[in-house]
């Protein structure tokens, strides 16, 4: 037999304040609807709830193990549902985002220590991997890639629209060696190589005037994380192939030498994506808003 959530808030109302009157004030209803929803339950479970005499109103045996069976699970309801409200109203609850290391390092300040700020009442989780996670299970609510790395079916927000890759090295280490010209004069020197999450070593990359090269550059130290190979360039030990932004503060300090400038033209950045398949919470919606807003 079907329940209606409307009856059992009824018979929980009735008995908490002890007649039909009250009951209704409490729920915005009259007495007489609420009387009649109940005597329709009653009907239908072909057993009475309520004692009703002129003067008062009481639970049965069959009433008080309603309440005690129904009661908690209704209460569990309400309050999922005023959850949802609060919700809906102000962004709440746990949003997870899947990036890489990289990636979380630039969003850090200007978009989700500003966002944690501004929504205290969410849970911001990074999940960083340098291999692309999948949405399709659920596990995170949007991740954050090379925007040529976003699957056609996701939607794409920028967030940084342009990135560029710079080659750097120490002052140190060119005190003791000439600047490379060409991308083809890094065979002469130490490279600071990148293994891929494919497990293939990074080709260095660079265009000049419509050329496009790509070197396999000698080296004899490999890192997984572009954050240690500009370690290890600030360091002395060779060359770094590192995103423009993590090494400029390095240049205009006079740690680091950016060499091949004119070979390393911006390329489309990172952008935030999600599926589009279902609605966008609030909590989600809210970092969108951030990210269209620069991060202010």
């Amino acid at each position: 037999m079907k329940l209606s959530f409307a009856e059992a808030e009824a018979v929980i109302a009735v008995a908490r304040h002890g007649g039909f009157r009250a009951a209704g004030r409490s729920l915005g209803q009259t007495s007489s609807a609420l009387s009649h929803a109940v005597a329709g339950l009653e009907n239908r479970l072909a057993v009475k709830l309520f004692n009703r005499t002129t003067r008062s109103v009481s639970l049965t045996a069959a009433g008080e193990q309603f309440v005690n069976g129904i009661g908690p699970a209704l209460q569990s309801i309400g309050q999922t549902i005023d959850e949802l409200g609060a919700e809906a109203s102000e962004p709440s609850g746990t949003l997870r985002i899947t990036t890489s290391l990289g990636a979380a390092r630039m969003m850090l300040e200007p978009i989700l220590l500003a966002y944690s700020t501004r929504y205290p009442k969410v849970t911001l989780e990074i999940a960083t991997d340098a291999a692309f996670v999948d949405l399709a299970d659920g596990s995170f609510d949007a991740g954050a890639r090379l925007a040529d790395a976003v699957p056609p079916d996701m939607v794409a927000v920028p967030i940084f629209p342009w990135l560029r890759m710079i080659v750097v090295g120490a002052t140190d280490y060119f005190a003791e060696r000439p600047k490379p010209s060409s991308p083809l004069d890094l065979a002469k020197h130490h490279c600071i190589q990148h293994r891929m999450a494919n497990g293939r070593l990074y080709r260095w990359e660079f265009e000049r005037r419509g050329e496009a090269m790509t070197v396999d550059v000698p080296g004899v130290l490999i890192f997984d994380a572009t954050e240690l190979a500009l370690s290890a360039a600030l360091a002395g030990v060779g060359l770094a192939y590192v995103e423009e932004t993590s090494a400029r503060p390095h240049v205009e300090a006079g740690r680091l030498i950016e060499v091949l400038s004119e070979w390393t033209p911006p390329f489309p950045g990172l952008s935030l994506y999600f599926s589009g398949r279902r609605n966008i919470p609030l909590k989600l919606r809210a970092l969108i808003d951030l990210i269209r807003e620069g991060g202010r």
